[in-house]
């Protein structure tokens, strides 16, 4: 009886030290306001990347968006095709469609050194806020 209370005990502390290092490492979206972030890409100071996967960026994208998709970040991006992606001596902006695919990636890409900063505002609201469309 009591080694199974101690296993339980063991796994409940575990537990309770994953999920608060998980909280600690959890990445909030960025309060720059969408003039700032749009100033700072035309100036050529920060990136802007599409984490959408490829439908819905065929359906339309931001002009200068680097398309990287989240579930090529999942599933792992060769080091040296990351570092031609993306800068990291640049701020890099990261969005969606809604804001929440976003912050998985801003997660996965901080862990290789790079300053990101996910945005709440998706796609269409990017549009609204005067970022330009891609022609193509």
């Amino acid at each position: 009886m009591n080694r199974m209370r101690n296993a339980f005990l063991l796994a409940s502390i575990t537990a309770l030290l994953c999920t608060v290092t998980r909280a600690t490492d959890r990445i909030e979206h960025t309060k720059v306001p969408l003039e700032t972030v749009k100033q700072e890409v035309q100036a050529n100071k920060a990136v802007l990347i599409d984490v959408r996967e490829k439908r819905e960026w065929d359906r339309g994208h931001i002009e200068g968006a680097v398309f990287l998709p989240l579930s090529d970040i999942q599933q792992g991006i060769d080091a040296e095709k990351l570092a031609r992606l993306l800068p990291k001596d640049k701020i890099i902006y990261a969005h969606c469609a809604r804001g929440g695919r976003c912050l998985t990636a801003a997660s996965l890409l901080q862990k290789n050194g790079y300053q990101i900063r996910p945005l709440k505002p998706g796609y269409k609201d990017l549009l609204q806020a005067g970022f330009e469309k891609a022609k193509d």
